[in-house]
């Protein structure tokens, strides 16, 4: 129960920040949908996911033996992607306990599964959307305890994880007359600054974030793009009966006055 309560005040945490994108925080970018039916891009996604996010974010409604729908053989994914004692059918799950994420992190961190689907808004876009532009919008900020902060996710209490690949980078904000009282000033945010390179370049990093973001679309739902051909298939075949059972009742009726 304690577990579960933890879980909980992590998801509210991470759906007030969600919340305070969808009203009025920066526009989402869009995600590329055309890495979810790419299989190299799933990939790699999945190696992201268990280098950077399985060390303390869980995909607890997942197996690892699932992936061999995106490509992967049972013995690839043990030996390139499961790095603690756990079996090809086990749930991705992670060893560190609710007390000390508690201790660590003030919570525990929210489960992964269906994070890409659950963050949609409207007039913002999709949930990939917004975990896109989250993973890409990290910034140094002295001001808070890890030293980091998040355009998506103000006040982030999650550090960026990522940033050996993406650099260093700072927000810069300028002052501007408030468009809705112009004796005030408000900062707006004019983008961003590196600080220092990454191992990837801007671009290398943006299409890394893509196939992170399509593995957790797919992972959300891996039965999506199966789902969406065979939707393909009924629609032809229905639209190819509808002709034939046009052209059938014509010929039973053509005859009868």
């Amino acid at each position: 129960m304690k577990k579960l309560i933890l879980s909980l005040l992590a998801c509210f945490s991470m759906l007030h920040g969600a919340a305070f994108g969808a009203g009025g925080g920066i526009a989402w970018d869009k995600f590329p949908t055309e890495r979810t039916t790419d299989m190299a891009a799933l990939q790699n996604g999945a190696k992201l996911f268990v280098n950077y996010c399985l060390n303390c974010h869980e995909a607890a409604f997942m197996r690892y033996n699932r992936m061999r729908d995106i490509g992967l053989t049972e013995e690839q994914i043990a030996q390139n992607l499961i790095f603690t004692g756990a079996k090809v059918g086990d749930t991705m799950k992670v060893s560190q306990s609710a007390k000390d994420a508690k201790d660590w992190f003030g919570g525990l961190p929210p489960d992964l599964t269906l994070i890409a689907r659950s963050r949609s808004a409207a007039g913002k876009g999709s949930g990939a959307d917004y975990v896109y532009t989250y993973l890409r919008t990290y910034y140094r900020d002295e001001t808070k305890a890890t030293g980091w902060n998040n355009l998506a996710f103000p006040n982030v209490g999650m550090p960026h994880v990522l940033w050996e690949l993406q650099g260093q980078q700072r927000a810069i904000y300028v002052q501007e007359k408030d468009p809705r009282d112009p004796a005030k000033t408000v900062s707006v945010f004019k983008g961003f600054e590196q600080i220092s390179p990454g191992t990837m370049t801007p671009a290398e990093y943006n299409l890394a974030m893509a196939d992170l973001v399509a593995f957790l679309q797919w992972m959300g739902e891996p039965v999506r793009n199966d789902r969406t051909r065979l939707g393909v298939w009924v629609l032809l075949f229905l639209g190819v009966f509808t002709v034939i059972a046009w052209r059938l009742n014509a010929a039973f009726w053509k005859d009868i006055k």
